[in-house]
């Protein structure tokens, strides 16, 4: 969710809103098709307390892939219960990746924030020790004379 408060009579893509007849027109299944996929698993409506189904827009689309992978793809229905298994599979780890980076970047402006803290409390009075490099010069200082006037 967004943190926002959600109207309750919001209709969203997984309102169930669609009683089996209507689902059934609006995906060109017939009702028993659509009752014989629930029993399989492939597409499970809500359901009312009289325990009637109730189909949503996202299950209507659902219905939709099922029978174009059937009718088109000439997939089997265990095959097209697998790949709809192996979809939400994949979505549920995209949406987690997509946590995960969003807790990395987090992580990471917290690492800079401290790092720049760190940096603002360095004595500025301190300068950075410079190893230095041993020859076999030789240097002789010699003071100059003052001249008498």
């Amino acid at each position: 969710m967004d943190g926002r408060r959600r109207n309750p009579y919001e209709l969203t893509q997984d309102t169930p809103v669609y009683v089996i007849s209507v689902a059934a027109q609006l995906s060109g299944l017939h009702p028993q098709t659509l009752r014989q996929y629930d029993r399989l698993g492939l597409v499970s409506p809500d359901r009312t307390a009289g325990r009637g189904r109730r189909y949503s827009a996202r299950d209507i689309e659902l219905l939709r892939q099922v029978q174009q992978l059937s009718q088109t793809e000439g997939i089997n229905l265990a095959g097209i219960k697998r790949i709809i298994e192996l979809e939400n599979q994949v979505a549920a780890l995209q949406a987690r990746v997509a946590e995960l980076e969003d807790a990395l970047d987090g992580a990471a402006a917290a690492m800079r924030q401290r790092e720049a803290a760190v940096h603002a409390s360095y004595r500025r009075d301190l300068v950075p020790y410079q190893e230095v490099q041993q020859t076999s010069a030789l240097v002789v200082w010699r003071p100059k004379r003052q001249q008498s006037d």
